[in-house]
């Protein structure tokens, strides 16, 4: 078994590893515009080196410990709740936490701070009103929870559609801002960098599972964090420890002057003020990939503690992007040495990794590299497998084979549903290159918050919710989430070329998630058809279980 686990491995890296360097010349000479490439940063090259190889060894060490789908999707249950928080501060502190954010903050100052601000509100609903009672319902995604007691094909073929578009949305702004970050540190085409990272997240995920990936978010969460720290305390030196010293710096030094304290900047009207922050807030309770974390724990217990850990290390973080966001503009705004054109050299998703060279040098430049390489592969990972794991455990097992399947043909779908994501990951990554991180994975909070929030909370605290309700309710989130995102600014204009965008809001959460909840309370209020009653008496053991965990662990089988 070991014999025939390393051979698969040792073939798959043999055989993956290069084909990224030769897929990634290919696309890059394609495309002229795409072939400019910068200096070669050798301390950065060497430091991504040793993370991945560590990865890699990482991986090799969980395929030998996944031996069942209780492993690959949930680590067995055996992680612990310190733990588990660790790897799902890993899994939400992305690259638009440390690159987009920060780079939006150089670029729009204080209204950028709502993607901070948004991000870190969403988590004490998912520790008051999530946590406990996903971990006594569910087994290996949310869907569990919902279809506890609402009809299973049509709730699990909703879920693993939003799952998809989730996940899509969010590998996007990882794949953009890894390219744009080895370009301009290994001197290689963006299209190396992106097909590297998708062959990256495909081992990770098709060999060591759940295991791989929690190690390697908790490997990368302290990596990023002690980071993180080193060069916010950096920052805070250069300006005497005085944040008046770096906000007055800030102000005087950027093109807006004092403007980038005022609102406006960046958010410019009520409307998407208030549809940005329900994406960030109510997205965060409702990602899959984050959601699917709390059942690697043991018991309900374990949940809460992993939830609050994470929401602590987290908060903790978003403080060390404000001070590194300005230390940006303060830092950067007048050496011409990261500028090209009056343009930030890679963009502001790399402004971060400019200020790191700028206080540091190039050898801690090296390393914050790094640790935003290893942000954005520890993510990919566990995206992937929140959505291979839709597509293996709800679409393949629960629905095509009607929960009779078994464990090695459910573990090979999910293996080849992550070599699928990744072929599209890396399409998507090179067809939106430039976009900026953080507002890619708003859109991704703005379809968790109109689809998946609304019926997992429902299905969780209203009686009544039905299953035709669940389904219209999450359709409607899902249709006009997605139709806004198609025919506003960013696509229909930035993307694909149009003069004038047809949906005039940036940010679709306010609408498509006030018409998933008003379609599932009507729809549901209006249902009469045969089985509404049982389902609405079954209400009466999901609460029972949802808060006293009694069951849960047959169920589970942890």
């Amino acid at each position: 078994m070991m014999t025939a686990i390393k051979r698969r491995f040792a073939v798959a890296v043999v055989i993956l590893v290069p084909s990224a360097f030769f897929t990634g010349q290919l696309l890059a000479g394609s495309s002229g515009r795409y072939a400019t490439v910068n200096s070669t940063n050798l301390t950065a090259i060497s430091m991504f080196m040793v993370f991945v190889l560590a990865t890699l060894g990482i991986t090799y060490w969980a395929a030998r410990r996944t031996h069942s789908t209780d492993d690959y999707y949930a680590a067995g249950g055996g992680i612990s709740g310190t733990q588990n928080g660790f790897a799902i501060a890993g899994d939400f502190m992305s690259a638009a936490s440390f690159l987009g954010a920060s780079g939006l903050i150089y670029t729009s100052g204080y209204d950028a701070l709502i993607y901070a601000v948004g991000g870190l509100a969403g988590w004490p609903l998912v520790l008051f009103i999530f946590a406990e009672r996903l971990r006594n319902l569910g087994r290996y995604t949310f869907t569990d929870v919902v279809s506890f007691r609402l009809q299973a094909v049509p709730i699990r073929t909703l879920s693993a559609l939003s799952t998809l578009v989730i996940i899509t949305l969010y590998l996007i702004a990882q794949m953009v801002g890894a390219g744009a970050l080895v370009q301009i540190l290994f001197g290689l085409p963006y299209e190396v960098a992106v097909v590297s990272v998708g062959i990256l997240m495909i081992l990770y995920v098709s060999f060591g599972g759940m295991i791989a990936t929690t190690w390697v978010q908790i490997v990368k969460a302290a990596l990023l964090l002690f980071g993180s720290t080193v060069l916010a305390y950096l920052v805070m030196q250069e300006f005497g420890f005085s944040v008046e010293a770096l906000f007055f710096k800030a102000g005087s030094v950027h093109p807006k002057g004092e403007a980038i304290f005022a609102s406006g900047g960046l958010v410019d009207d009520p409307i998407s003020t208030i549809s940005l922050g329900l994406a960030l807030v109510f997205g965060t309770a409702g990602l899959p990939h984050i959601l699917m974390r709390f059942f690697t724990v043991p018991d309900a217990s374990e949940a809460r503690k992993s939830a609050l850990v994470a929401t602590c290390l987290i908060g903790y973080f978003y403080i060390l992007v404000i001070v590194l966001g300005f230390g940006t503009i303060g830092v950067l705004t007048q050496d011409p040495t990261y500028s090209v054109d009056g343009e930030l050299r890679g963009g502001s998703n790399m402004a971060v990794i400019h200020l790191s060279q700028a206080i540091a040098g190039d050898l801690f430049m090296g390393f914050i590299s790094a640790v935003a390489f290893a942000t954005i592969l520890a993510v990919v990972s566990g995206l992937a497998l929140s959505g291979a794991s839709a597509i293996a455990h709800d679409v393949f097992t629960n629905i095509l084979r009607k929960g009779k399947a078994r464990e090695q043909e459910t573990i090979m779908v999910s293996r080849l549903a992550s070599v699928a994501l990744g072929i599209v990951a890396i399409f998507l990554g090179i067809v939106f290159r430039g976009q900026n991180v953080a507002y890619m994975v708003v859109l991704a909070f703005a379809v968790s918050a109109s689809v998946n929030f609304p019926i997992l909370f429902l299905s969780m605290y209203w009686r009544k919710l039905t299953t035709r309700g669940a389904v219209w309710g999450g359709s409607v989130g899902l249709v006009s989430a997605v139709a806004c995102i198609i025919l506003g600014p960013t696509f229909w204009v930035e993307i694909l070329g149009n003069t004038e965008a047809i949906f005039p809001f940036r940010y679709p959460a306010l609408f498509s998630m006030s018409g998933a909840f008003l379609t599932a309370f009507i729809v549901s209020k209006l249902d009469r058809r045969g089985g509404v009653q049982q389902e609405r008496d079954a209400f009466d053991l999901q609460y029972l279980r949802s808060v006293t965990g009694v069951g849960a662990n047959d169920a589970v089988r942890h």
